[in-house]
């Protein structure tokens, strides 16, 4: 049986084929998936856990979440992308979503980052003092 180590390694080397100009190419890991499960090796079960979780993870990296309390103007949403992609690169890509529970400012996800300027958060942060 294949060490861990290996079939992270090995998972690590087919996540690199899967990428396209630094994106996730959705056919080219389907088919690397495709031949791993077709392969019957030994630990391929594994190699396969590994690499959805390196997709994942690059999906997620890729997908910024901007909530905020009421709808953005377009000015503010073209400045919110700007900022974005000079942090993150031109691959990311932001959903605007409205949430009424944050009540004032706006939230920002992208990946594990979480930039949250919500006056809900600063009034969480402020009974956390007192």
């Amino acid at each position: 049986m294949k060490s861990n180590r290996q079939i992270t390694r090995a998972a690590r080397r087919l996540f690199r084929l899967s990428l396209v100009d630094g994106a996730v190419d959705e056919t080219r890991t389907k088919e690397i998936a495709r031949r791993i499960a077709l392969s019957g090796r030994r630990g391929s079960q594994a190699m396969l856990k590994r690499l959805l979780r390196l997709v994942r993870l690059d999906l997620a990296r890729h997908q910024a979440l901007v909530e905020s309390a009421a709808p953005l103007p377009f000015d503010v949403q073209a400045t919110v992308t700007a900022g974005l992609t000079g942090l993150y690169g031109p691959a990311v890509k932001p959903t605007f979503v409205v949430t009424p529970a944050l009540l004032g400012g706006m939230r920002v996800k992208v990946g594990s980052d979480v930039y949250d300027g919500s006056v809900r958060a600063k009034l969480a942060a402020l009974e956390a003092r007192l």
